[in-house]
């Protein structure tokens, strides 16, 4: 990974499109969360790795070391390139807020995820890959937001997912 520091965009880097897959879904106590995961076409994220996010996530609340508020949202798992990977778990809050925990893995050298450090008050949110996923559940929430709000509401807003090119 190259350390920028947020300043612009380094005369080297090329810019290729990556895939998002849609999994299976999870539950972390009462929040229910839709599953993603973001790839380089070929490079999948590798089912061993998915499997590691998901118990890391589930022991991480199981314990008390990741508390989510709200009852919706949704879970992007980002092969970012080589072995590092951003898990990243947003939940939707205070009506209309989009809360977010970051963890990642190292390659090799992470055995599991792991709370990502942030310091400072002007630090990253989303990638652009990212974003094409955030930008389908952000209309999702405000299809949500504009239903009935009852239980076939929640259920329609876990169904409406994206698939493709971001």
């Amino acid at each position: 990974m190259i350390e920028r520091n947020g300043e612009g965009v380094g005369a080297s880097y090329r810019h290729v499109s990556k895939t998002a897959q849609f999994g299976q879904s999870a539950a972390l106590g009462n929040t229910l969360l839709k599953w993603y995961e973001i790839a380089p076409d070929g490079e999948p994220v590798p089912p061993s790795v998915s499997d590691l996010a998901r118990l890391g996530l589930a022991d991480a609340a199981r314990l008390g070391e990741l508390r989510l508020g709200g009852e919706l949202g949704f879970v992007i798992l980002h092969r970012c390139g080589g072995g590092f990977y951003f898990l990243l778990v947003s939940t939707w809050q205070n009506d209309n807020e989009l809360w977010e925990t970051v963890w990642a893995k190292d390659g090799d050298q992470d055995r599991e995820f792991h709370p990502w450090p942030l310091d400072g008050t002007h630090r990253p949110t989303f990638c652009v890959w990212e974003l094409g996923v955030v930008a389908h559940e952000r209309l999702a929430w405000a299809r949500f937001l504009s239903s009935a709000r009852d239980r076939d509401a929640r259920l329609e807003y876990m169904r409406d997912t994206y698939e493709g090119v971001v």
